[in-house]
């Protein structure tokens, strides 16, 4: 006779195999659509930024920058920051991709992407966040935004991806977790210098977009 943790277990694990071929799947159209979008610069931000906003405003500049430097543009094809990227990228006549992921109660894919792929899986759509990047630009955002970037610094630092420049975009926002890693993490050994050097802050579209032409050898 099963006992109720078995239930739960059978419930968490009877669909396993099948959902490997929905794993499979969207790794497969990732790695079968976004080579032809090299060489593409990522850019995350907050989705609740609106279209009258500095950031927003900012955002669309950056990816309008970098399309007339040759780039392409990826975002996460939602709403705020993600919008604002593939609409400069777009209206520049670039690749503007957003990688869309499917969420219960948020994010609606913008119209500004003119490629575009859904995904279910938050750590298939990382991969390809990365795979096809050669270089970040991180805007103000929360916890998703946080993320990416921890991410990014942390597999470059481990040396478990090719090094690549990431800019985050307006130095009064992120000083203090800059102060803090500084006066935290350094000072108590949990990173070194150089660690920190992976982060480029500056201030204005044009100031990240030449930071990755003077680092980004294509």
């Amino acid at each position: 006779m099963y006992s109720s943790r078995q239930y739960i277990i059978d419930d968490i694990t009877k669909n396993d195999t099948w959902r490997m071929f929905n794993i499979m799947a969207e790794f497969v159209e990732g790695f079968d659509v976004l080579p032809e979008t090299y060489p593409a610069v990522t850019i995350f931000g907050s989705s609740r930024s609106r279209p009258n906003s500095d950031n927003y405003k900012a955002t669309e500049r950056v990816a309008h920058l970098l399309v007339k430097n040759n780039f392409n543009v990826i975002s996460g094809g939602g709403p705020g920051i993600m919008e604002a990227a593939n609409k400069g990228a777009s209206e520049a006549g670039g690749k503007s991709v957003g990688l869309h992921i499917h969420l219960p109660n948020e994010q609606k894919p913008n119209k500004y992407a003119n490629v575009r792929l859904d995904f279910k899986y938050f750590f298939i759509r990382k991969v390809m966040f990365v795979k096809y990047a050669v270089a970040y630009i991180i805007m103000p955002g929360g916890f998703g935004t946080l993320d990416e970037l921890f991410e990014a610094i942390t597999l470059i630092q481990t040396k478990r991806i090719k090094s690549f420049p990431v800019i985050l975009i307006n130095s009064k926002y992120w000083k203090g977790l800059i102060d803090w890693m500084r006066e935290t993490l350094i000072s108590e050994k949990s990173i070194s210098e150089s660690d920190l050097r992976l982060l480029n802050v500056v201030d204005t579209p044009e100031e990240a977009v030449e930071k990755i032409k003077s680092m980004v050898v294509i």
